[in-house]
């Protein structure tokens, strides 16, 4: 254990986690430590922080470092890969730098994908390498619709068509009820998982970044 990280809603820790001759700075996310939300089913903010992982794996985008669950120090909880970077920088001084258009496009669909229902502008971090990491993803893949997001600069936009091909890709996979579906029913509910599927195929007729909808759209604070 480093330190305890003082201005997220639940606890959490910087790490170290070694194995023999190797090391590397995680985040530990314990599940004792988890706010209660009304809507949320108690307990399982770190299995959705690892089920975002796996998501943007099997799409083939790499958008989320890699989580694992583990019983750590304080428990049971999503430790996840730490990515070094400027913790003054986010979304909002991105969003107007060409370099990062393609990588917030991409952000955003995933966003569609797993009903986040708090895409910060903090959520959005960049490594060394100008390349761009989404993070925080315990409130996300429920059943009902909760999208909230700073990144609706796509409203209206058609959806890539190579991203839709990945989107119809991992909707097949899931359908096949094969490892993924698997190791997703393991960390969420099956009504969870079908509204999974339901939002692949909206996304997939629709063809576009939808509109803000009514209600609350944007997280808070925005940062």
């Amino acid at each position: 254990m480093e330190g305890y990280v003082p201005w997220g809603s639940n606890y959490t820790f910087v790490c170290t986690v070694t194995h023999d001759d190797r090391s590397l700075q995680a985040v530990y996310k314990p599940r004792r430590g988890e706010r209660p939300l009304w809507d949320f089913p108690p307990g399982t903010l770190c299995q959705r922080e690892r089920a975002a992982y796996l998501i943007s794996e099997a799409l083939g985008w790499r958008l989320v470092p890699p989580t694992i669950l583990r019983d750590g120090p304080h428990g049971w909880g999503s430790v996840q890969v730490f990515i070094d970077h400027d913790p003054n920088e986010n979304y909002f001084t991105f969003k107007d730098k060409a370099a990062c258009v393609r990588q917030l496009r991409q952000i955003a669909l995933f966003d569609l994908v797993i009903n986040n229902a708090d895409r910060k502008g903090g959520h959005v971090i960049s490594d060394d390498d100008g390349r761009l990491w989404a993070i925080d993803h315990g409130i996300a893949l429920h059943e009902e619709p909760k999208l909230r997001t700073v990144i609706w600069d796509f409203a209206g936009d058609d959806i890539p068509p190579e991203s839709l091909q990945e989107v119809k890709q991992f909707a097949d996979d899931l359908q096949s009820e094969g490892d993924l579906c698997r190791q997703l029913s393991e960390l969420l509910s099956r009504r969870e998982v079908d509204a999974l599927g339901g939002r692949c195929g909206h996304l997939l007729r629709s063809r576009r970044y939808p509109q803000p909808g009514p209600g609350r759209p944007y997280p808070w604070p925005l940062v």
